[in-house]
């Protein structure tokens, strides 16, 4: 999937797709859904665009129903339901803020009654607020990434699990920042790497209950995130280090989450995939 991508910007994260040249790759004209997720129902947070979307899709494309929990970017969030709908299957938008334990509580409740039931969780969003040094990082920010990355999967984990029955899972998004760190991405990727642990600790709490836990650590990935967070410069050059030369797009990860919302993984449990262009991370 050759791209170039151009120096651009966005002024308010998590960003919208709308702006973005090109516009990502949500799913492959290609691919075939086979039936692995038929008659589950999904809640995807940051569902709305970027992997989130593409996940959201390609769940459809399995005959699942989704629902998709996002922020404010509601003309995007919309056009993923549309994306949805096209696939003949419902699609159950919910706006809110996730760092607030009482909407993560409503946005399960809310799944529930639409569908019936829930079967996978994927904790998804995240935000990033990139400083040159550990002394740039304020207060609000230090609690802001964690109340977003990693208190809202605890939140939403504690909410979803009263319902998810054996064979469910939940799938959470972490980052190759979790093994390969980031120097001007402190708070993130450390709840990038507190992410990967709780994924590993909640997979041997709930095995006995028959719900398998996992992780996806994408790479370079191009979403509207990237924009909304780096200068012209750097969203330019983005995804140029790794081997493969290029950014990622949303559809190269998401089938990662299929196969481990499928009883493909039915024996996977505590692991992380590691969509990311070919850089070895040894996790």
């Amino acid at each position: 999937m050759e791209m170039e991508i151009e120096g651009q910007t966005q002024n308010k994260q998590p960003g919208v797709t709308q702006l973005m040249h090109p516009q990502p790759v949500v799913i492959r004209d290609d691919y075939r859904g086979s039936g692995k997720l038929d008659g589950k129902v999904a809640l995807i947070t940051g569902g709305d665009s970027g992997i989130g979307r593409s996940v959201a899709v390609h769940f459809a494309r399995e005959g699942a129903d989704v629902a998709i929990v996002y922020l404010s970017e509601d003309q995007d969030a919309r056009d993923t339901k549309g994306m949805v709908e096209a696939e003949g299957k419902r699609c159950l938008l919910i706006a809110g803020d996730i760092r607030e334990i009482d909407f993560c509580k409503e946005a399960v409740g809310k799944t529930v009654r639409e569908f019936g039931k829930l079967n996978i969780l994927v904790n998804n969003a995240a935000e990033q607020h990139p400083k040159k040094s550990i002394e740039e990082i304020s207060t609000a920010q230090l609690k802001n990434t964690f109340s977003t990355n990693i208190f809202s999967f605890f939140y939403f984990t504690q909410a979803a699990v009263q319902h998810l029955q054996e064979g469910d899972s939940i799938i959470n998004t972490t980052s190759i920042t979790a093994y390969h760190g980031s120097p001007g991405l402190l708070d993130y990727s450390a709840t990038k790497g507190a992410i990967t642990s709780f994924t590993r600790s909640l997979s041997e709490n709930l095995a006995e209950k028959g719900i398998r836990v996992n992780a996806v650590a994408p790479g370079p990935i191009w979403t509207p995130l990237i924009p909304s967070t780096f200068d012209e410069q750097h969203v330019a050059e983005f995804g140029k280090d790794t081997p493969f030369k290029r950014p990622g797009q949303p559809c190269e990860v998401a089938p990662s989450f299929v196969f481990l919302a499928s009883q493909d993984a039915s024996y996977m449990g505590g692991q992380v995939l590691h969509p990311n262009g070919g850089q070895i991370v040894n996790g």
